[in-house]
């Protein structure tokens, strides 16, 4: 099953009646992965009325969010509910706000921090991760032009390309796939190619 999440921590900020919104994102694969980067956030903004956050980890399917003295479902709930529609896991949102003196009320609490989530997100460069077999490729100089209109047929994306002794590379394709190029490769180069799948792991076909 494919997952999105993003690239970079990446952060966006603005003013709604006198309080400034400031929304951070970032790529998380642990509890203690988000505890940091939420405590990060803390550290930078000592001085804020409020951090409210929220993630979304694929480990576990664990979610949590925090309103952080905000009132009940106006922060942490709204903040979720952008990385859920968005589709993200993976990954944190911190929301700090600098309190400017004029209350918003509960709805525009909710906007407000929906808008921080969104704004964040809307900066952020979206990977989309697939599970792929890594493959070891190894072939004579003559049979390499063979192989690209079979890579661009199955989406294989290849790194480490080496011509000093035949060509060798590294290639990725989606582990669904993986035996079907194998086969295809090994059908077009008559069996004079080595094909060695090295491991198994989620990799950026976007």
């Amino acid at each position: 099953m494919d997952y999105k999440t993003i690239s970079a921590p990446c952060e966006a900020r603005f003013i709604e009646k006198k309080s400034e919104f400031i929304g951070y994102i970032a790529p998380v694969q642990s509890e203690d992965a988000a505890s940091a980067f939420i405590n990060e956030i803390r550290a930078l903004h000592r001085k804020a009325a409020h951090n409210c956050y929220a993630y979304i980890l694929r480990e576990n399917a664990l979610a949590r969010h925090s309103d952080d003295g905000e009132p009940s479902g106006t922060a942490g709930v709204p903040i979720y509910e952008v990385l859920r529609k968005e589709g993200l896991c993976d990954a944190a949102c911190v929301v700090t706000r600098y309190f400017g003196g004029i209350k918003l009320g509960a709805g525009g609490l909710v906007r407000a921090y929906t808008r921080a989530a969104k704004d964040a997100v809307s900066t952020a460069v979206i990977k989309v991760m697939a599970m792929a077999s890594e493959l070891q490729i190894s072939v004579d100089y003559a049979l390499y032009g063979r192989l690209g209109q079979i890579f661009a047929e199955y989406g294989v994306r290849t790194e480490n390309e080496d011509f000093s002794t035949g060509v060798t590379l590294t290639a990725y394709v989606r582990e669904e796939l993986s035996e079907r190029l194998t086969n295809a490769l090994i059908d077009a180069c008559n069996g004079k190619i080595v094909v060695d799948v090295s491991q198994k792991l989620w990799y950026d076909f976007a």
